[in-house]
């Protein structure tokens, strides 16, 4: 499992910016995997863990700091959907985080790494695009007793060493970051929390500073921002989640293409615009990196950029 002696992730932060990776499915695609399924990369977990390892290794060697796991979209319903008994699918729940240290582990070079365990939204367990809209229809209470089942596997994860932190990320609502950080609360183990927005507010319409306030008082949360959406919204929002939480900015945007749901596939362009990125950090970026399609290359064009480069 990882080493004892990595600087929690915190700490580093008030320290200097970390490089997240890029898009996992994104790489695990170009080297040949099928991931048309209902459960997208956590189907790997099951029949190619190495397949996984190999990706975040990849990012790694590309200059990532942090390697964000394959359980984004794994949960026990949608485990169970696939034929996946309760039982299994916390041993897949946990191998996430293996494959990701595991490639941690393959590297000697004394630099600090980190393992952020991913929590996706309820949405992303639907398949459906629905985490987008975060038109769900559940309320806080429900949302809560929806994620406390997955939450309590990574948490425990997270305590065994399996990784560093969790990583609360794509989450559409203040119902949906509501219900995460009542579960964080009180709980000692360290999170981001990131929102999926656009236009400055959440996907269902509620200002972006509101949601982000709602970390302010949570001692486990590390850092607040935004992930999966346009790189040309980033700085604005950055510096909302700053004032609002008084945390240090998260920040990970998509290539710039667009996801149709329906048809199951992207459009337009792909480009992060590094002028972009380099002025993040004065807008309190802290943790700065990629998500949908977003590739190595990318990752070592922004570490570079940052300074964090071997």
């Amino acid at each position: 499992m990882g080493d004892s002696t990595t600087i929690p992730l915190g700490e580093t932060l008030r320290r200097r910016a970390v490089v997240l990776d890029g898009g996992l499915a994104t790489l695990v695609e170009k080297h040949g995997h099928d991931l048309s399924s209902a459960l997208w990369s956590a189907r790997l977990l099951r029949d190619d863990p190495g397949a996984l390892q190999r990706a975040h290794a990849e990012f790694y060697a590309a200059g990532a700091e942090v390697a964000i796991t394959a359980s984004y979209q794994a949960s026990f319903d949608g485990f169970a959907a696939a034929g996946i008994d309760a039982a299994e699918a916390e041993l897949l729940l946990r191998r996430s985080c293996d494959a990701a240290d595991a490639a941690r582990s393959g590297i000697d070079d004394g630099r600090d790494r980190w393992v952020a365990a991913s929590v996706g939204p309820y949405g992303a367990a639907q398949a459906d695009g629905s985490e987008y809209t975060g038109d769900y229809g559940l309320t806080v209470r429900q949302l809560r007793q929806w994620h406390r089942p997955r939450l309590q596997v990574l948490m425990q994860a997270v305590a065994d060493g399996r990784a560093d932190l969790l990583a609360v990320e794509t989450i559409p609502s203040s119902a949906e970051a509501e219900a995460v950080l009542a579960e964080l609360d009180g709980s000692g183990i360290p999170a981001w929390l990131s929102l999926t927005c656009a236009d400055g507010r959440t996907r269902t319409g509620e200002p972006a500073a509101e949601a982000f306030a709602l970390a302010s008082g949570i001692d486990e949360v590390i850092a607040v921002g935004v992930n999966c959406c346009p790189a040309d919204d980033i700085a604005e929002l950055a510096a909302a989640a700053v004032r609002a939480s008084g945390r240090p900015a998260v920040v990970y945007p998509n290539s710039g293409e667009l996801w149709d749901a329906q048809a199951r596939a992207w459009t337009g362009a792909a480009t992060i615009d590094l002028a972009l990125v380099a002025g993040w950090p004065a807008a309190g970026a802290a943790l700065i990196g990629g998500c949908c399609r977003v590739p190595p290359s990318t990752i070592s064009a922004i570490s570079e950029l940052l300074g964090t480069a071997a």
